[in-house]
């Protein structure tokens, strides 16, 4: 990962003195907090007490895997430096010579490591323990465990997560725990103070403040997020962003980078969507959804116009799945989905948002724009699959371990993957820092990682998330019709 870096403080104060001098007015009495006062003269927010009402609910979150060692003790990471080095040094790296199994003791083969895997925030919404978090931080994690600000620590259990909203449900074992208090994050407007708590790069509750930027972010298809200039960087995940009321009304869940790290966009969770999902959790350990069966993209304007429509909203359907509830109810490719159950559909997005929430078994009544004329069409929804993941289209944001060997990737569209002859894989948008300088470009498509093929960006992410950052990467790109190994050694290397 790219190395930390600490800026004077110099630098910092020079800012605050800058802020403190605009519109300031001289003090008619001697304070005693100075400092307050200066704050208070401006009409700069005070966090402090919300620091200290939402701060013991905040936990630190570290989750550990089990690594399954092999016959000569190594686990699947040496082997994949292992190959590394076969081939671009021609020799084998040096492995520790295996020392004799003590009698009564597991063999090799047989033994287990429970090594760190990685760090995350979450806060307690019940006394009993129940604990709210994002579902990135536990995915694939062997054990969880919870750390308190008074440091007590607690092995929890996953109660349920639910990756689309990228929500997750813990518990452990308490009682009259400190939790936080629930907001309503349908009446948050852009430009209020919120601050954040969290864990960044494994900082125990750090506070971080900034204003709300957009209320309602399209970056997912279940969850319109909400856009702050909070700093939030790896480890934030999953912490509380809150108001100036001390009410929670987000989850703090994404960053926009290019290098892996904050860079003055960070998103959020809805409150009121993520409690709906933790109901859910805590009830069935999973999320049911409605589901229709299409693919769909936003109604270009130039289409609109040529369909006969007024404005360039709906969701056109560009594939009806076989055997899918749409395609027996008879919708079609190339319908424009304006309403559903009388709800209008502003942007494709929408629709599987509106869809989701219905009951599976439950009827729909889809309002279609087909040549010319509005037509009803009823639909018995059926329930999408939890591990499935939903239709994307379009481009893909690079996970932060990708962002840290300068990777932006996107998902290959099928008529890229037939010019390429390939099955699946990414395709380099952009090559940044390490990735430029072993010679990627963009056009490449990287197949596989290390011993692992990739066969679309969710892959490709998770394949990026267990290598080890602060060494090289060894990728296989394809260009033109040529496929060869590339190592990508970190930005900061």
């Amino acid at each position: 990962m790219r190395a930390n870096k600490l800026f004077p403080i110099e630098k910092i104060a020079s800012t605050l003195v800058l802020s403190a001098c605009v519109g300031f007015i001289a003090p008619t009495a001697i304070n005693a907090n100075p400092v307050a006062e200066a704050a208070s003269t401006v009409g700069l927010p005070d966090f402090t007490e919300l620091v200290e009402k939402s701060g013991p609910a905040v936990v630190n979150i570290r989750t550990t895997e089990k690594v399954q060692l092999n016959q000569n003790g190594s686990s699947a990471e040496d082997e994949q430096m292992q190959e590394f080095f076969r081939r671009f040094f021609g020799t084998p790296m040096p492995v520790p010579k295996q020392q004799p199994t003590p009698k009564g003791r597991k063999t090799p083969q047989q033994q287990e490591e429970e090594v760190p895997r990685g760090v995350g925030s979450g806060f307690i919404i019940s006394q009993d323990g129940y604990v709210l978090t994002n579902a990135h931080v536990v995915d694939g994690a062997s054990e969880v465990y919870v750390k308190l600000t008074d440091k007590r620590e607690f092995k929890a259990k996953v109660v349920g997560a639910d990756r689309r909203t990228d929500v997750a449900v813990l518990k452990i074992d308490g009682t009259k725990l400190p939790r936080v208090t629930i907001g309503d994050s349908d009446k948050i407007k852009a430009g209020e103070w919120v601050i954040a708590i969290g864990s960044p790069f494994d900082l125990d509750n750090t506070v971080t403040a900034g204003i709300i930027s957009a209320k309602a972010r399209d970056t997912g298809d279940y969850l319109p997020l909400i856009q702050t200039d909070v700093a939030v960087n790896p480890g934030n995940s999953g912490g509380p962003l809150i108001n100036m009321r001390g009410e929670v009304i987000g989850v703090n869940s994404q960053i926009y980078s290019r290098s892996g790290g904050y860079m003055g966009i960070s998103f959020a969770i809805p409150i009121d969507e993520a409690m709906r999902v933790v109901e859910q959790l805590k009830s069935a350990g999973k999320v049911v959804r409605g589901y229709l069966g299409v693919e769909r993209i936003d109604v270009p304007k130039e289409v609109a116009e040529g369909l006969g429509l007024t404005k360039a909203q709906g969701a056109l359907i560009q594939r009806v799945m076989p055997g899918s509830p749409a395609e027996k109810a008879g919708v079609e490719v190339g319908d424009v989905i304006q309403k559903v159950n009388g709800t209008a559909i502003e942007k494709a997005v929408d629709l599987n948002r509106i869809v989701g929430d219905i009951k599976p078994g439950g009827k729909a009544t889809v309002t279609v724009w087909r040549k010319g004329g509005a037509k009803d069409i009823v639909i018995t929804v059926a329930e999408a699959d939890a591990e499935k993941a939903p239709v994307k289209t379009g481009k893909q944001k690079a996970e932060p371990a990708a962002n840290v060997f300068g990777l932006s990737i996107s998902d290959l569209t099928e008529a890229q993957k037939r010019d390429a002859h390939v099955t699946g894989g990414v395709i380099l948008e952009n090559a940044e820092g390490g990735a430029a300088r072993a010679g990627l470009q963009a056009g490449d498509i990287i197949t596989r990682v290390f011993n692992t093929d990739v066969k679309d960006a969710k892959e490709f992410a998770a394949a990026m998330a267990k290598i080890d950052q602060k060494k090289p990467v060894l990728l296989l790109v394809k260009r033109g019709d040529v496929s060869k190994f590339v190592a990508v050694r970190p930005t900061n290397q």
